[in-house]
């Protein structure tokens, strides 16, 4: 099955699976409350076959993403009967509820999917657990014009103290072209600096250019048919030397090779105690991920801690990941706002098909129940910002009534959902010209 196809088909499954898990709380809660259920739907549009069950219409319908929930005299503009089975006929408290079911159950399982995948393979790379030592320095960066230096250490960043490398990635990500204040320990002296991370990339998330310091340059992968394995390297040697320089970051032989491009290089590697060389020939070839290409001899050397962890540690595990993802969706929707961030960042059903293609093709099922998990963090998340028409801003309208002390009019909630509906409209289609934008290089210059 072609990368397109397999792409579509896990985003269809994805994406479906997530929004019906979505609606099933609003129904559940629904019906228990005793809320009158009109129609339970698997896909959108035209009805294709189902059946009917008490007041509920069960159906499959002809769009095959997702589903949806029709409650009765669930919109505003409806005309209101007092029937006790209305969704506008009970208390504020129950519509609540029935408001928060649909993300809570998003939240609910992606801490549930993450739980169950770190208990069958907990893997991150190893240096985010390390102290941040700079291990490189990339030319012409913002680090570099700051004058940080290989060996230093972020003693604070943005005011937390003594960072790992997992709390500096994430901020140096989210301050695209903002001041970040940096306090630098080198030699046992400390020096204050400001850095400003580039925006970088079709994303335009902050660069610095530093680069975490590892234990070794170790090889864990090896591209098939790419030079460095003709050449007889294998993975677990440790790369000592590229033309007699040391290695200290993989980053290192990357600005080499873009030195020397076409010309044949000696790698040094250490294997089994010994040292061994071998002679090179660099290939301008494509890079995983990205449209532009550059002079590659086909190394990763990306060290990972694998493990599997009993329940209630990857339980636990699970609800730290889950917090600190839903943090960084809500610092990144502010900065958003605050226009301090790009639109390019947010992902749209293109970006989403494609990592869940590449998910589904990865090795296992795991890689695709963890992506699952963050799409479901993301859609659980996203439908409690405080949007007219999204579950958020139901249960926003509904505080704002429960101070009044009275309900809003039908008039002025009928002109919010319809300001609501087109800001959503506008956003979708910016959301899919971005995602159209990157995936197409031409249109990358028409992009803020």
């Amino acid at each position: 099955m072609s990368g397109f196809l397999i792409a579509v088909l896990a985003v269809a499954v994805v994406l479906g699976f997530m929004i019906l898990i979505h609606e099933f709380g609003h129904y559940a809660v629904a019906k228990l409350l005793g809320v009158r259920v009109e129609v339970f739907s698997i896909g959108f549009g035209k009805r294709l076959l189902g059946f009917r069950r008490g007041d509920t219409d069960y159906r499959i319908s002809a769009i095959p993403l997702g589903g949806y929930v029709k409650m009765s005299g669930e919109n505003p503009m409806d005309e209101r009967t007092g029937d006790p089975g209305e969704f506008l006929s009970h208390p504020r408290w129950h519509r609540f509820l029935i408001a928060i079911a649909g993300p809570s159950m998003n939240i609910l399982l992606a801490i549930g999917l993450l739980t169950f995948v770190y208990m069958v393979h907990y893997e991150y790379p190893a240096v985010l657990d390390e102290p941040a030592v700079i291990g490189w320095v990339l030319p012409d960066t913002p680090a570099a014009k700051a004058g940080i230096q290989i060996g230093d250490r972020i003693a604070r960043l943005d005011g937390i103290e003594n960072p790992t490398w997992k709390q500096v990635d994430p901020k140096e990500a989210l301050s695209p072209n903002q001041p970040l204040d940096v306090t630098i320990e080198r030699a046992g002296k400390s020096f204050d600096k400001t850095i400003v991370p580039e925006a970088y990339g079709v994303n335009q998330m902050g660069y610095a250019g530093w680069v975490p310091k590892e234990p070794s340059v170790t090889v864990t992968e090896l591209e098939k048919g790419m030079p460095a394995q003709k050449a007889g390297i294998k993975i677990g040697d440790q790369i000592l030397t590229v033309d007699s320089q040391p290695i200290p970051a993989i980053e290192a032989m990357i600005e080499t090779l873009k030195r020397t491009q076409q010309k044949a290089i000696e790698i040094t590697v250490r294997r089994d105690g010994q040292e061994k060389s071998f002679i090179v020939q660099p290939v301008l070839a494509d890079i995983p991920g990205q449209v532009e290409k550059r002079y590659r001899v086909g190394i990763s050397s990306l060290q990972m801690k694998v493990s599997a962890l009993p329940l209630a540690a990857a339980f636990h595990k699970s609800v730290e990941q889950n917090k600190e993802g839903s943090l960084l969706i809500l610092e990144l929707v502010q900065k958003m706002i605050q226009r301090k961030i790009s639109i390019r960042t947010i992902e749209g059903p293109i970006g989403i098909g494609r990592a869940a293609g590449e998910a589904a093709t990865e090795k296992g099922w795991t890689p695709l129940m963890a992506l699952t998990a963050a799409i479901s963090l993301n859609l659980g998340i996203f439908n409690l910002l405080p949007i007219p028409i999204l579950d958020g801003g139901v249960i926003l309208l509904l505080f704002v009534e429960s101070i009044m002390r009275r309900d809003i009019s039908l008039q002025i909630k009928e002109r919010i959902y319809q300001a609501a509906f087109v800001f959503l409209v506008l956003f979708a289609v910016m959301v899919i010209y971005n995602d159209l934008a990157k995936t197409l290089p031409g249109m990358m210059q028409r992009l803020p």
